[in-house]
């Protein structure tokens, strides 16, 4: 077989732009994801406040994109950027494993070739594992003061 014959495996996920009617499906795979994966953070908002976020705020903003199951349509991930940084990256939890995380990551430093920033809380320990094996390094800890949670945080920068 001609090596330019070979085909990449065909990946599960479809990734594209949010448009208005994807805000109530993105905004609950925000709140499952946040709530399976930091169970121990407080909250800053209630769930109907985050809906209105995705609803009024995320998905208008224009740098949303959302990743849906290719066999049913259904939003598995979300990916908001804003200026240089990643913004939110939520994924359903049980598709956590999938290499969907990965395909995320992936078009954020496609839409940002030079660079890419985020924040998580240092007691999200899985985050950091997964950003480190991305590329991305440690850049600041803060007492979380800065952010509505109040939670310890670490920012992460990607330099290309």
């Amino acid at each position: 077989m001609d090596l330019d014959d070979r085909t990449a495996p065909a990946t599960p996920f479809t990734l594209r732009p949010a448009v208005e009617g994807d805000a109530a499906k993105a905004a609950e795979v925000w709140l499952r994801s946040y709530d399976a994966a930091l169970p121990q953070v407080r909250r800053a908002h209630t769930d109907d406040e985050v809906r209105d976020w995705f609803r009024y705020v995320l998905v208008p903003g224009g740098d949303m994109w959302v990743a849906q199951e290719t066999a049913d349509g259904a939003v598995a991930g979300v990916l908001v950027l804003d200026g240089t940084g990643i913004d939110q990256l939520h994924l359903a939890p049980e598709q956590r494993g999938r290499g969907l995380g990965d395909l995320l990551v992936s078009k954020a430093k496609e839409l940002r070739p030079t660079g890419l920033e985020l924040w998580t809380f240092q007691v999200n320990t899985p985050a950091h594992r997964f950003y480190v094996r991305h590329g991305f390094t440690e850049a600041e800890r803060t007492d979380g003061s800065r952010n509505e949670e109040r939670e310890p945080d670490v920012r992460f920068v990607w330099t290309p």
